[in-house]
């Protein structure tokens, strides 16, 4: 059942006052009523203003009429099945008092971000023949709004659909890089969310800058992106070093698995014991990739991983401590070469590229990428992209930063072909 709360937010002299609408566990929608008030008229018992005043018992009685009215307009649009988002909650209090609605063009950035949002669990996700975005791009798109309001601080405007145009967008890449110090990854993501959302207005008939179609992203030069990577040597040196404590323990054995397996920190995360069975006397694990919606099964191996499994399953662990925790493991087990590498400064919140010990720079991530190294070329390229989840090969060897070398494949069809041979 559908509930509604008014609140304030801050704590200055006059402060707005936002209408909460909770249709269900996954839909709630926030927007400013268009009234205001001081903190100190309104009570957080009732969530209304005092009735102390004449002017608070009429904003009293508005808000009363605007909740009647909202429930009165959402048992309507339920009945005729259609789209109840945060538009069609500004709009139905725009009716309630008859204020003049927004006009299509000025439509904001902002605005169109938080109706991807809102809409998450009904858009149909590219390439797929499903509905509903991931948490994680949920996020991402939270996160992408929060930025686009700091960049119009910084314009001291705000950012409309129609603004679009290359000059605002190179002020744009130019804050990215130059006044917020981002990564040139981070940054063209931030232009690839922008061209996202501009896309996606011009689709539905927003009116918006067509220059979204021609904008340009760009990413970090392979030769500049720093790989690390956990070789076979460096596996079985962590495998044969005792933990002095059990959560030291625990994190070395997420890590293993990771290195075995290849999959995504998040992914590796959620395996438990449901995830396993057996063909044969064969242990596989099945896993539905989260960010690509791909089944993918894994065939275990390792004789030690698939008893560690069985026996001693790892225990459940955040991506954050699990972090924190690896680089204490590859310390402790030698793993300190000195290389090149990103690590974060904690003053300026930026990656700073320098001279470390390798084990400051494990992450969960180096997992799946050290079960892509290691097994090329050893193992056929299509198999090892079945169990990453790669689409294209092309991709799968940037991810690993290798080149297509046409004469090792030719070496390894000549060594599958003699051994198909020597079956016959």
């Amino acid at each position: 059942m559908a509930s509604l709360k008014y609140r304030i937010k801050g704590a200055t002299k006059e402060v707005s006052i936002y209408i909460r609408l909770s249709i269900s566990r996954e839909i709630s929608l926030e927007v400013k009523t268009g009234f205001s008030i001081e903190p100190s008229s309104w009570s957080k018992t009732t969530n209304f203003p005092k009735q102390s005043s004449p002017t608070t018992k009429l904003l009293y009685n508005n808000l009363k009429k605007l909740e009647s009215y909202v429930f009165d307009s959402l048992n309507h649009t339920q009945a005729n099945s259609s789209l109840i988002d945060r538009e069609w909650l500004k709009k139905t209090i725009s009716s309630c008092f008859e204020r003049e609605p927004k006009k299509k063009n000025e439509y904001s950035v902002t605005d169109h971000i938080q109706h991807i949002i809102d809409n998450a669990s009904t858009r149909k996700i590219a390439g797929h023949n499903k509905l509903g975005l991931s948490n994680a791009r949920i996020q991402s798109y939270k996160t992408f709004k929060k930025n686009i309001v700091e960049f119009e601080k910084e314009l001291n405007t705000q950012v409309k659909l129609l603004d679009l145009n290359p000059v605002l967008i190179e002020k744009y890449k130019i804050w990215l890089l130059k006044k917020m110090n981002f990564s040139m990854n981070y940054a063209g993501k931030q232009l690839d969310n922008l061209r996202a959302v501009g896309k996606d207005a011009l689709r539905i008939g927003i009116p918006t800058n067509t220059y979204v179609n021609q904008m340009d992203s760009f990413c970090e030069p392979d030769e500049d992106r720093h790989f690390v990577t956990l070789s076979n040597e460096e596996i079985q040196k962590i495998k044969k070093t005792k933990m002095p404590s059990t959560y030291l323990e625990n994190a070395k054995k997420w890590l293993l698995l990771g290195c075995e397996i290849g999959q995504r920190g998040g992914d590796l995360l959620k395996l438990s014991k449901d995830n396993i069975r057996y063909v044969n006397e064969h242990l596989f694990i099945d896993v539905i990739q989260q960010k690509t919606k791909k089944e993918v099964t894994i065939p275990i191996g390792s004789k030690e991983i698939q008893l560690m499994l069985e026996n001693d399953f790892p225990r459940s662990i955040s991506s954050q401590n699990l972090n924190s925790y690896i680089k204490k493991v590859c310390k402790l087990s030698g793993i300190d070469e000195i290389i090149e590498g990103k690590l974060l400064d904690k003053e300026t919140n930026r990656k700073v590229v320098g001279n470390y010990p390798k084990y400051q720079l494990v992450t969960t991530h180096c997992f799946r990428r050290s079960f892509a190294s290691n097994y090329y070329k050893k193992i056929a390229t299509p198999i090892l992209m079945t169990i990453t989840g790669h689409s294209k090969e092309s991709m799968f060897l940037k991810y690993i930063n290798k080149q297509e070398d046409k004469d090792e494949n030719a070496k390894l069809f000549l060594q599958y072909y003699k051994q198909l041979k020597q079956q016959t």
